[in-house]
């Protein structure tokens, strides 16, 4: 029996480290890299606001999200249910505001703004009658956002067609309504605030100027896959 407990006791000793050095192996999220300088948006989005918004904040979700993934892993290990119950909101709000500007930064461009071109711009025409239409009604979807949040352009696998969402907060596209994120607008006030103030509509309607309608068309060919 004694033999029999010790080694039991060595199995877990073993099975604590080899979770350990997973956890320690797993690789940590990034704040990834722009394609362009923080003024090369401007005079659509400045450069205070560039900078802020992805060195300090989506820095910010990025930061959380690793540690709360490093408690979520102990909390697993030891087979803490009620921690890991207790660890999923902070795992939607900073994993959703890390992949949310991630597909943002390269939605935009400096060299963006007119209009899509191709299968995409097709798929607008169907779905919603034209390119205009689907400005205006994407544009009063995310003017209409309460508090924080995002206006979305996705792709509905089931149906095959483009549909516009808003998500409150950082809540991730995909994992609350279903569909796959192309273009995102993020109405966060530290996206706009200090050149917009309170006025969102001007906001919205400035960014339109530089939409990266080629990562766009890009997302909506990885989504028919």
């Amino acid at each position: 029996m004694l033999c029999r407990a010790g080694q039991i006791r060595r199995c877990a000793a073993s099975l604590s480290h080899t979770i350990s050095k997973v956890a320690a192996s797993r690789q940590k999220h990034t704040l990834p890299d722009l394609t362009y300088d923080y003024g090369a948006l401007e005079p659509y989005v400045s450069a205070e606001i560039m900078q802020l918004h992805h060195s300090k904040h989506h820095a910010t979700y990025v930061n959380n999200l690793n540690v709360t993934e490093e408690k979520y892993q102990e909390a697993l290990a030891k087979g803490d249910v009620t921690t890991q119950v207790a660890l999923q909101p902070a795992l939607k709000f900073n994993g959703g505001g890390h992949i949310n500007h991630t597909i943002f930064w390269t939605n935009l461009s400096p060299n963006g703004g007119g209009e899509p071109q191709g299968e995409l711009m097709e798929a607008i025409k169907r779905d919603f009658g034209s390119f205009q239409k689907m400005k205006e009604k994407m544009s009063a979807v995310t003017v209409a956002v309460q508090g924080s949040g995002w206006g979305w352009l996705g792709f509905d696998k089931d149906s095959g067609r483009l549909r516009i969402a808003a998500c409150a907060n950082q809540d991730p596209l995909q994992g609350t309504a279903g569909l796959i994120p192309l273009l995102g607008i993020d109405v966060w006030e530290h996206a706009y605030y200090l050149q917009y103030k309170n006025v969102r509509p001007d906001y919205v309607k400035a960014i339109w100027n530089v939409v990266n309608w080629e990562n766009v068309s890009e997302r909506l060919q990885m989504a028919k896959k």
